[in-house]
């Protein structure tokens, strides 16, 4: 007679194991339309709306950078505040003039838009989500070069939605932190400014690193490449950590400080 592998285990005093239920998501693009209702029924209206972009960052790192850490940063964010979805990353960000090219357009696979198309596809989305019910639409950037315009639609959708149930919140403490707070802590690790960098140098390579460091290749950060500003070589995950850790705290600080109602 064959048993079945349940039986077989219980004959030997084992139990076969039994499979978990996965954790739901907080990322609203892996979920069904039924589990959003149902996450609003339940009071989760909050939603994070990350922006990223595609931009060179030398030899060693991925073009999507920002994409990636925007992804997962925002996840960790919506986690930490514990009623809050995360909308997908708006990829398609100005990265200077076409033609001809300025800024990271001079270097091949950064891809731009024009403002008024990315501050369109923004306000889309944000009212997109409001009419579904969320009441706080949070907007946050990976990258330096549009954080003006972001602030820039937050205002005016709170301007045409004065009185009304919905609110957009710009949160520039998510893209500070990882400025001045970061570099600071870096210095006190033994980096210097040069080290540190602007671009794809020791700070911003020491994110991604923490993040997923799949998206890295150390082998391709000496000598650095043009587009480079620091030195990536001195960026571990230890130390992005230190940098990721500021970013959560403060965004989640800043979010619930916001939607304080």
């Amino acid at each position: 007679m064959r048993l079945s592998l349940a039986t077989a285990l219980l004959c030997l005093g084992l139990h076969a194991p039994v499979l978990q239920a996965a954790a739901a998501s907080v990322y609203l693009q892996e979920l069904s339309s039924t589990e959003v209702r149902e996450r609003l029924q339940q009071g989760w209206h909050t939603i994070i709306i990350p922006v990223g972009g595609v931009e060179q960052n030398g030899a060693h790192m991925a073009l999507g950078k920002h994409n990636f850490r925007a992804h997962l940063l925002a996840g960790h964010i919506a986690s930490e505040l514990g009623n809050a979805l995360v909308a997908p990353v708006v990829a398609y960000v100005p990265e200077g003039r076409l033609s001809p090219p300025t800024e990271h357009m001079r270097y091949a696979g950064t891809l731009s838009v024009p403002e008024a198309a990315f501050k369109a596809v923004i306000d889309g989305a944000a009212r997109s989500l409001a009419q579904h019910g969320f009441s706080d639409i949070v907007i946050l950037g990976d990258s330096g070069n549009y954080q003006a315009a972001l602030k820039a639609v937050a205002e005016a959708l709170n301007r045409d939605w004065k009185g009304g149930p919905a609110r957009a919140h710009y949160i520039a403490d998510y893209y500070l932190a990882a400025q001045q707070p970061f570099h600071k802590l870096l210095r006190e690790r033994g980096l210097n400014d040069a080290q540190i960098g602007r671009h794809a140098g020791a700070a911003d390579t020491a994110l991604m690193l923490a993040l997923d460091g799949s998206r890295v290749w150390p082998a391709k950060m000496s000598p650095p490449a043009a587009g480079v500003n620091g030195d990536p070589a001195r960026a571990s995950a230890e130390l992005g950590k230190l940098g990721t850790d500021l970013i959560v705290q403060r965004s989640v600080a800043a979010i619930r400080k916001a939607t304080e109602r």
